[in-house]
């Protein structure tokens, strides 16, 4: 006995001298417990600072059913149901049955606000507890929620900007180690080690929650009266490119995604048609192939060199139109006349310095380059059409972002500042950072462009753009009814008016496009009126005065 109790001595000596670090780690090791703190994701905010995308607190509400088996001398199951159900929104048969089951570990209810968590855990029911999270919440709707996106059930941007400046956002996720008993329980006064999460960045947006949600209910109202398959409507800042509003129809509620499609004004393409007549005359004037008060005979139907014949939309006798009333009056046949005068490869080129085939740099995903041919192009050398088409607006693809900025280009007095959704992004120190922007350029000469927005409201006084009017204002635009083109040989009209207020000193420019609209196919008809409902909206929130002169403008006729 002596001999075996010596033995257990020299055991105990060795295990409580020698090695006993080794086997306090091992048995520390087996009790820690490791949980992940997430990491907020930042804010998205309006021009404003008004909260359009945020991170709320949520729990999760777990459960370890063995160890609540031995919460009461009996049926503990049944009791802790009976008390969590109500507080969890179900039924206490149903939470029962979860709660004997033969593991250590159940979800008993995901994303549950702060109050609801508190009162669980005031009951102190043995081997219930909850785990923090978060929930992306968009207090503001479907308003500029496919501009937005929304992310997926890890917190992941999946579309829109929060996939784009997904990187920016996210957190980086902290961690908590505590040591918990053999039935899971947290063992009071034991380690506990916390490691804190870092939030994510703010990313403040150039886009007016208010003014955004104006546009997106005037154009949904106009996809609805006309039929139209979709629309977007587009409001940009001609002096700094901040894109202020930027609606699509139907616009997905990010609180309850439909679908990740990006916005159809970035990655939409059709043809620009008749809105594309002010690069052309941006060129002739140029290059002083004619001025405004040109004088013109124009025929219905005008013939090229090549025997090409293109005609006007309305049957006519011959006009007697200045180059002024050949834009005004948006005719095909006059356009032709006057800008074959133009070299092919310059017609590509204008086109080019408006911004056409290639994106506008915005900031947004999925954002589609358009297509414009080069005088190599097949379409070119075998289609004898195209050159000449490329003049009102057909035989190139673009989208709206590419179609407004042509005409803030044009109300900028011919310099382009880069179109941007995105003001400023939070850095490290706290400190909302303006983003990068290329340098403005010079696209046209200030009295070219000056000139054109001139031209542009005779369009809208005398010409197809009327129902764009807005009181008290005067307004420069241009009407278009194009074509876009789907797989299959599928063809869709477009309907579009553009336009810039005041024309007397630019402020903004306002694009709607309505995509295959049923009722009516002119621009002039089906979306002028939005037009002149979201300008006239925008010019009064942001305060622009009146406009004081008349309009001084150049003849139509001769």
């Amino acid at each position: 006995m002596l001999l075996v109790l010596a033995g257990f001595v020299v055991r105990l000596a060795y295990v409580q001298g020698l090695d006993a670090s080794p086997v306090a780690a091992k048995a520390l090791a087996s009790r820690l417990h490791t949980v992940t703190i997430p990491g907020d994701r930042g804010r998205i905010l309006d021009a404003h600072d008004i909260v359009l995308a945020s991170s709320v607190e949520r729990y999760n509400i777990d459960a370890n059913p063995r160890q609540v088996a031995s919460w009461k001398p009996q049926d503990s199951a049944a009791k802790a149901a009976e008390l969590l159900a109500p507080l969890l929104g179900t039924t206490a048969p149903e939470l029962g049955a979860t709660l004997v089951r033969d593991t250590t570990f159940v979800y008993l209810a995901k994303d549950v606000a702060p109050d609801v968590y508190h009162e669980v855990m005031s009951l102190g029911i043995d081997g219930i507890w909850g785990e923090r999270t978060t929930q992306r919440v968009y207090p503001s709707g479907s308003t500029a929620g496919s501009l937005l996106g929304f992310v997926g059930t890890d917190g992941t941007g999946l579309a829109g900007l929060e996939q784009t400046y997904n990187s920016v956002l996210s957190g980086k996720p902290g961690k908590e180690t505590y040591e918990q008993g053999a039935k899971g329980q947290r063992i009071p006064g034991g380690t506990d080690d916390v490691v804190p999460a870092v939030p994510g960045r703010d990313v403040q947006l150039t886009i007016d929650r208010d003014l955004q949600y104006v546009a997106q209910s005037a154009l949904d109202k106009r996809v609805r009266e006309t039929g139209s398959e979709w629309g977007t409507a587009e409001v940009v800042d001609v002096r700094t490119g901040e894109i202020l509003a930027l609606a699509d129809s139907g616009s997905i509620d990010p609180n309850h995604p439909a679908n990740a499609d990006p916005s159809r004004a970035a990655a939409k393409v059709y043809e620009p048609g008749s809105t594309a007549k002010v690069i052309t005359m941006s060129a002739i004037l140029e290059r002083g192939i004619a001025t405004p008060t040109s004088q013109f005979t124009v025929p219905y139907a005008y013939q090229v060199p090549n025997g090409e014949v293109f005609h006007d939309s309305h049957q006519h006798g011959d006009l007697h139109l200045t180059l002024n009333g050949i834009l005004a009056e948006s005719s095909n046949a006059g356009t032709v006349m006057v800008g074959q005068n133009i070299p092919p490869q310059v017609r590509l080129d204008y086109l080019a310095k408006f911004g056409f085939g290639r994106t506008t740099g915005s900031g947004l995903p999925g954002e589609s380059a358009g297509l414009l041919h080069t005088l190599d192009d097949p379409q070119w050398k075998g289609d004898g059409r195209s050159p000449y088409t490329i003049l009102f607006g057909q035989a190139v693809s673009v989208t709206t972002l590419q179609a407004t900025q042509v005409f803030a280009t044009i109300a900028n007095h011919g310099v382009r500042v880069q179109p941007h959704v995105v003001k400023s992004v939070e850095d490290a120190d706290g400190t909302m950072q303006p983003v990068p922007l290329d340098t403005p350029t010079r696209v046209v000469s200030q009295h070219t462009a000056d000139t054109l927005v001139r031209m542009l409201e005779s369009a809208v006084e005398d010409g197809t753009g009327g129902k764009a009017e807005v009181p008290g204002y005067r307004i420069a635009g241009k009407t278009g009814t194009s074509q876009a083109f789907e797989p299959g040989g599928v063809t869709k009209t477009v309907a579009s008016f553009i336009g810039i207020a005041p024309a007397d000193d630019p402020r903004i420019v306002v694009n709607v496009t309505l995509y295959h609209p049923r009722s009516t196919i002119y621009g002039g008809t089906a979306a002028a009126p939005v037009f002149s409902t979201v300008a006239g909206y925008a010019l009064q929130y942001l305060g622009v005065p009146p406009s004081g002169m008349p309009a001084d403008l150049f003849p139509t006729t001769w």
